[in-house]
């Protein structure tokens, strides 16, 4: 295949792929990543080793190959970890290639903060993650260089060493002269924004191994606190925005006869399901029939996952339904905030409308399966005693982050929270009427209502009750202190 011809290969090309490239041939391996018609990336090899191929393609390719090429020169040029380039070349009118050492058995930093997310805030194995990455941004800045997609995932451990990646996302202010603090705040706040919102709360102890390499401005927390807190607003609307179109996370088909959104990831594996959903719902474990809904448990391979189909009770019905956007579709949105914002929730895999010439009719959602025990279930036993202290812990950390983020979920009842084993946390369910408030005092409200809807599971004057009335936050003015 000729480079110009990958234009048109598409988001799955057959692999393994053999590719000309200046006379030699380039043997995609394995996918990475990919950018139907703009960019391929992927462990290929070339003259008999193995390397990590950028291929940049289509209208826009010469600029992006351009970016690339200088943003592994730059940090190259500046002395940082990075791997090494080995040929690079582009042709006009078919496109540009970029090939590196390929760095094998290396894992991201992300892969490593991941297995550390569980444990108590800043346990050993964060601090390390945190301080390896914070050492080596230090280390760019002072170099003059920012990463404007500033992640974790950019950052690879190899036989000792971090490596710095992706190029393409490489900017400079002046080489060899530390960035401006106005630069150092934006680009910190990117990469704060990312983590979890519980770090804010020790931003200043981290930081210190930020200026340990870079000690060149003084960091205002108030300065980069707003930073953290504009991005993580960006961050939400964009990724909200992402679950309502076709992208490399979710395969969607949106018209006037139908909506259908699947993650992308999972696409393959509900085939079968998708195919056929009413006869798998009815074929399936049902939990709920009849009325405005429909709950099943199904299975797909080995997979137990929970399809929820919004039913059009009767023509009055779909009356007060058909020009709004489906409950089906809400708690999809909602299902991804959860998830954005790292609150517990079953992974929302699909969503399905029915429609005709726009007019909605019946609705689906797919999500994960939750198999752990509803929180009046799981305490069952602790009427009179006192849960473990980790899942009271992990309550504590469910409502601070819904105060945090001013969610409400609109019907808290125990049998909508499940324990989650594998996450250690609280995972809420049923998220119809779950909504994210603009103002405090329509929050106060709405939190008022599901803290005491909350604590109605038991008796006023259990001791259960009682222990988790004094744990669960008050937001002022509306809970007696």
């Amino acid at each position: 295949m000729l480079l110009s011809e990958l234009n048109h290969a598409g988001r799955a090309p057959e692999l393994p792929l053999s590719l000309d490239i200046a006379g030699e041939t380039l043997v995609f391996e394995r996918l990475l990543r990919v950018l139907p018609g703009q960019r391929y990336v992927a462990v290929a090899c070339w003259q008999g080793r193995q390397v990590l191929a950028k291929l940049l393609v289509g209208s826009k390719a010469q600029r992006h190959f351009q970016r690339e090429l200088e943003g592994a020169e730059l940090l190259a040029g500046q002395g940082l970890v990075t791997p090494e380039l080995l040929v690079q070349g582009f042709v006009e009118g078919q496109g540009g290639w970029l090939l590196f050492d390929y760095l094998e058995g290396a894992r991201s930093l992300w892969e490593a903060w991941r297995q550390a997310a569980r444990e108590p805030l800043l346990s050993d194995a964060q601090q390390a993650v945190l301080a390896e990455a914070l050492g080596t941004i230090g280390l760019m800045h002072a170099q003059g260089l920012w990463q404007a997609d500033l992640h974790l995932d950019n950052l690879l451990r190899h036989e000792g060493r971090l490596y710095l990646i992706d190029g393409g996302g490489v900017r400079c202010e002046t080489p060899g002269q530390p960035l401006s603090r106005a630069r150092v705040l934006e680009n910190l706040g990117v990469f704060f924004a990312q983590l979890p919102a519980e770090l804010d709360a020790v931003l200043e102890e981290l930081l210190i191994h930020y200026l340990l390499a870079n000690g060149e401005h003084a960091l205002p927390l108030e300065m980069l606190q707003a930073e953290i807190a504009k991005v993580r607003r960006w961050r939400l609307r964009d990724y909200l925005k992402k679950t309502a179109r076709d992208c490399s996370l979710f395969a969607a088909r949106i018209g006037a006869f139908g909506l259908r959104v699947v993650r992308r990831e999972a696409e393959p594996a509900l085939q079968p399901l998708l195919a056929d959903l009413d006869a798998r719902i009815e074929a399936g474990h049902i939990y709920k029939t009849g009325g405005a809904a429909t709950v099943a448990r199904v299975e797909v391979g080995a997979r137990p996952l929970v399809v929820k189909r919004y039913n059009v009770k009767n023509w009055l019905h779909w009356l007060k339904r058909f020009w709004r956007p489906s409950r089906a579709w809400h708690s999809w949105v909602e299902g991804n905030r959860l998830q954005l914002l790292g609150i517990a929730t079953p992974t929302p895999l699909a969503v399905i409308e029915r429609r005709w010439c726009w007019l909605r009719g019946r609705a689906y959602l797919i999500t994960d399966y939750c198999g752990g025990q509803d929180i009046i279930a799981h305490f069952e036993a602790h009427q009179k005693a006192t849960p473990p202290e980790n899942e009271l812990l992990a309550l504590d950390r469910l409502f601070a982050a819904l105060l945090r983020e001013r969610i409400s979920h609109g019907d808290f009842k125990g049998h909508n929270l499940f324990w989650d084993d594998a996450q250690g946390a609280w995972s809420l369910i049923d998220l119809d009427a779950m909504r994210q408030h603009r103002s405090m005092r329509s929050f106060a409200r709405a939190y008022a209502r599901d803290r005491a809807r909350f604590l109605r599971n038991w008796p006023a004057g259990s001791a259960l009750h009682q222990l988790l009335d004094q744990r669960l936050p008050q937001v002022p003015g509306t809970c007696p202190n």
